[in-house]
């Protein structure tokens, strides 16, 4: 995956971590970062669960958010 695709799959992954845990999102900037470290533990951690969702871009999308919502927990769980 591209530069680009991993920054704008990251974005949305962020945006809609950020919608699904209120409160905890980081901005524009955090978000992506947060979606693309998402979509890096879900990449690693999905397969290693025998989960395998869809194909092509929105498997990636999917993947991400779930990594995301994940990380996204963590940090408002440390946060407190």
């Amino acid at each position: 995956m591209g530069i680009i695709a991993a920054l704008i799959i990251g974005g949305i992954a962020g945006w809609l971590a950020g919608l699904i845990v209120r409160g905890a999102g980081f901005g524009l900037v955090g978000n992506i970062v947060v979606g693309i470290i998402g979509a890096l533990l879900a990449t690693w951690l999905l397969p290693q669960l025998g989960v395998h969702l869809g194909y092509g871009w929105i498997r990636e999308i999917v993947n991400a958010t779930i990594g995301a919502v994940i990380i996204l927990v963590i940090l408002s769980l440390i946060k407190r």
